[in-house]
């Protein structure tokens, strides 16, 4: 991962010596050497770390161009911290006296860096002097293209024979497969099997393509593995010799000095008349199909090409009239059989042990249904005494094993495919993954604003950082790298993870790059250089030695109630250079006064702690990108917090309760003058309106994402002039002080367009005009707006719509769904509704309907009229609701269960005594 450490470094000269070169002094002339140097290094880097092989001494090179590139990253973060020291001290006589007593003491720590520099800069000259002076470059040519000449691998013995216990689980798969070998489509048809390293792609695709059922339908086959280099000369000349030798036909002596266009003719001819099966196991490249399409004719004989994949875009870059199949993991009993089979395969019942049940659980629970770690570590755990003992010492160092133990290689060597494959951009990305603990949810927007913070993320013209971010996590996912595990109502990624064992190869490459380590309270050493911790438990008994302050850089901690105020008070003395700090849900109450001298923190999270304040100076925190103090008890921020001038993201909500329902949730906090002066704000979330505030919030013309709660009715025309501004904006909340106070919103003449959430809590005069002309809105959440019979037809207009919730919204006694509206809407919640006595829904109306939510609407007392046209609804949930409409929907003999019948889960919430209760209906 060398050059991703060395890319990183050099963005980040680039930007020091561009941006801040007048702080530099003497030494911008050294990082302008340092920088030239690795730039010439960088080319053979990358194509040192993508060889499979390699020598000792490429190994041990590549490795200290990884840990100088740290050091030089360590160099720079502590010249510039010493840099704003001095800058915090620089004007009038308080300037002038603190220079004069500190004078001695900055020539120590300028010759101490200059120093420091100097000796890195030889160090990285004498490494680029070793690649010369043993030509690196040069070695392993000859075994490069031998490799080459072997790589396009025809369907040999080890695929022929794939054991039977090894497709647990796979028939559906595979009478799906064979299903599209067969049927009568006479046009060709590309398959792509899509799935992450490991889940049993060829094995699947093998079984089928040995079916001599099958190749009864076909006049030809072949089978090439591509893996990750190839060359598409080569790929068309091992089709042909498949091809050829198959039917027992001489290979052409001419063949291997054929050109492209000679063997594409070849492969036409040849194929023109014919009906053919081909196997591309393994394809990581999306426009391997671009070039090699034409010499696949489309004859309309009925042809089958398929594609293995790890990457959703080579499967979408084939074109219209593919068809895709998404492999998933084993079930969780076909998981359980599989590795029962391997783990006991010499027991006649092959069956667990009771005593071993409980571990025999959590080893196969970790390989998430994969079938080559389930079939790995239980060959693996075959070869153990079947003791208690023994099998937790395997489970407790999987880790270990997964990195070490031969018997685990093929897992090892199969999924970090999949990483090398990695643009170096995306490899740090990835293995920041490792520093949440296992089965820790990763909040979307978290992990890009982290990513951000951390430097990972290139600059894109005409795209902010975060939009670069949500990019990366994007094509991590398509890669079959990280799982989505929720998306929100549009459909779009809320919470992800990596695969367990994924997880564990990432913690063991991050410790070994010195990436990220994580503490979980067991004996460990932190003595070395550890750039990221993640604290999992007992963080007062982690001894932070000395020799990492000038090296860490990101702290989290997870689930620890050991950490307190003091530890806080020595990591931000001790550990000066930290980017990352997140303490979320610690039980700290006070902030130290040396926080603000982090100089280079950019992401601090105080989130569910219980601090009532930060520190009057945190103005000098001029890097700053996040801060999270979302549910703290805190009441106001410090006036400093305007003298931020790179703050991107700012969220200081806290809910009124535990029950997090909408509505209920906000408190916001009061705000000094001059927020608006922050101009790259892209985040403010929330804010207490006031009348100088309203005014000028529209400069910040950067946000996002904007909520705003104590809205009078005299602040309308301001407030409406100021979101004029903020033409970028996606997500808008707007809450009145009280239910007397009416939002006046229709002087805003021209909405921001792309405005994909909004929330509109206070009365309303009437749905404003420019409503409408929303095109993208997805969420819309009214509350408390007292509206009347003409609202539903005024927001059926807004077809994107997927997610409508209406809270004290409607006075009407019937809300009426007519046929075609609201086409994409798949949650619907109406809550309080006191006067709705009818909901009447057309055939055609929400047919995407997913899930209706009756709350507290105290006269709905019959089922809504044509709920059974809503075919797709998956969820009907009440709370609080009239016991006559209960009883409609509870038990066989109600006249109402037809109607409801379709509809898999009905959940009825109720209050009984002191708390609440659930029953599933009928």
């Amino acid at each position: 991962m060398a050059d991703g450490a060395v890319n990183f470094l050099l963005e980040k000269l680039t930007s020091l010596l561009v941006q801040k070169a007048s702080l530099l002094g003497d030494a911008q002339g050294e990082i302008e050497e340092i920088k030239i140097e690795l730039e010439s290094m960088r080319s053979f880097i990358r194509d040192a770390e993508r060889r499979k092989e390699r020598s000792k001494g490429i190994e041990s090179w590549v490795r200290q161009v990884r840990d100088v590139a740290h050091d030089v990253e360590d160099i720079i973060d502590e010249f510039m911290y010493y840099k704003d020291r001095r800058q915090q001290h620089k004007n009038g006589i308080k300037g002038f006296v603190h220079d004069t007593l500190y004078l001695p003491k900055n020539i120590i720590e300028r010759n101490h860096i200059s120093a420091k520099l100097q000796k890195t800069k030889a160090k990285i000259h004498e490494i680029s002097e070793r690649s010369k002076r043993y030509a690196f470059d040069k070695i392993d040519e000859g075994g490069r293209s031998n490799a080459a000449s072997g790589r396009w691998q025809h369907h040999g013995e080890s695929l022929l024979f794939v054991e039977e216990d090894e497709i647990v689980g796979m028939e559906e798969n595979k009478d799906k497969l064979r299903g599209w070998l067969v049927e009568d489509e006479p046009c060709r048809t590309i398959i792509s099997i899509v799935g992450m390293g490991g889940l049993g792609k060829t094995t699947l695709v093998t079984r089928v393509y040995n079916d001599q059922i099958i190749k009864q339908h076909y006049d030809c086959w072949a089978w090439i593995s591509v893996s990750q280099s190839y060359g598409v000369k080569e790929l068309l000349r091992s089709l042909i010799k498949e091809f050829l030798e198959a039917k027992q036909v001489v290979v052409p002596s001419n063949l291997g000095s054929m050109n492209y266009r000679q063997l594409v003719d070849m492969l036409i001819n040849y194929l023109r008349p014919k009906r053919y099966m081909v196997v591309l196991d393994d394809v990581w490249s999306i426009d391997l199909w671009s070039k090699i399409r034409g010499a696949f004719p489309n004859s309309r004989c009925g042809s089958r090409i398929i594609l293995t994949t790890r990457n959703e875009n080579v499967a979408s870059s084939v074109g219209i009239g593919s068809r895709v199949h998404r492999l998933e993991p084993l079930l969780e009993n076909d998981a359980w059989a599989l590795f029962c089979k391997k783990a006991f395969w010499n027991d006649p019942d092959r069956s667990c042990p009771r005593e071993l049940q409980a571990l025999a659980q959590v080893m196969m629970k970790k390989c998430q249904g994969l079938p080559l770690a389930i079939v790995a570590i239980g060959g693996l755990m075959s070869s153990r005494e079947k003791t208690v003992v023994e099998w937790k010492k395997v489970n407790e160092s999987l880790n270990w094993q997964l990195s070490n133990n031969p018997m685990l290689e093929s897992v090892k060597g199969i999924l970090l495919l999949s990483f090398n494959d990695l643009p170096f951009y995306l490899k740090h990305c990835f293995l920041y993954c490792s520093v949440f603990r296992d089965g820790y949810p990763i909040k979307r927007k978290k992990l890009i604003r982290l990513w951000v913070a951390e430097g990972f993320v290139e600059e894109r013209k005409g795209m902010t950082m975060e939009e670069v971010a949500q990019d990366y996590l994007m094509e991590l996912i398509f890669r079959s790298m990280i799982q989505v595990t929720e998306t929100n109502d549009a459909g779009r990624v809320k919470t992800c993870r990596v695969h367990d064992v994924m997880r564990e190869l990432a913690l063991s490459t991050s410790e070994e790059e010195n990436f990220c380590t994580a503490y979980d309270g067991r004996e460990s050493r932190l003595d070395r250089k550890v750039h990221r911790l993640s604290v999992y438990k007992n963080g007062e008994n982690i001894r932070l030695s000395t020799s990492m302050s000038h090296h860490l850089r990101s702290f989290f901690v997870f689930e620890t109630e050991m950490f307190s105020s003091s530890s806080l008070h020595a990591l931000s003395r001790n550990f000066k250079l930290l980017r990352v700090l997140d303490l979320q849900g610690v039980s700290i109450e006070t902030i130290p006064n040396d926080l603000v001298g982090l100089f280079n923190l950019q992401y601090l999270s105080l989130r569910e702690t219980k601090i009532r304040e930060l520190p009057k100076s945190i103005g000098r925190l001029q890097n700053l990108q996040t801060l999270d103090v979302r549910n703290t008890n805190m009441e106001r921020l410090p006036s400093g917090i305007a003298k931020l001038p790179n703050l991107r993201h700012l969220y200081m909500y806290r809910y009124n309760d535990h029950n997090f329902e909408t509505f209920n949730f906000l408190s916001s906090m009061q705000t000094p003058s001059g927020m608006w002066n922050i101009r790259s704000l892209q985040t403010l979330a929330s804010i207490e309106a006031e009348k100088e505030l309203v005014k000028q919030i529209g400069n910040l013309t950067e946000l996002r994402r904007f909520e705003v709660t104590k809205l009078r009715t005299v602040d309308g025309a301001d407030l409406c002039t100021s979101i004029e501004k903020m033409n970028r904006l996606l997500y808008l909340s707007l809450m009145a002080t009280s239910e007397e106070e009416t939002l006046h919103l229709e002087a805003l003449s021209t909405p921001p367009s792309l405005l994909q959430k909004l929330t509109l809590v206070g009365p309303l005069k009437g749905l404003p005009d420019w409503l409408g002309s929303l095109g993208n809105l997805t969420h819309l959440y009214l509350g408390w707006s007292r509206l009347g019979e003409e609202m539903l037809s005024s927001l059926q207009v807004l077809s994107s719509l997927v997610l409508l919730e209406l809270k004290k919204a409607y006075t009407g006694k019937l809300l009426h769904f007519n046929a075609g509206w609201f086409p994409r809407l798949n949650k619907l919640s109406l809550w309080e509704l006191t006067k709705l006595g009818c909901v009447r829904i057309d055939e055609g109306a929400l047919p995407s309907i997913k899930s209706l939510y009756l709350i507290q609407c105290r006269e709905l007392k019959v089922v809504p009229q044509g709920i059974e046209h809503l075919t797709g609804l998956q969820e009907l949930y009440l709370k609080e609701m009239p016991e006559a409409l209960v009883q409609r929907l509870r038990g066989d003999r109600s006249e109402d269960c037809p109607k409801i019948r379709h509809i898999p889960t009905i959940k009825h919430v109720f209050r009984r005594a002191q708390s609440w209760e659930m029953e599933t209906l009928p």
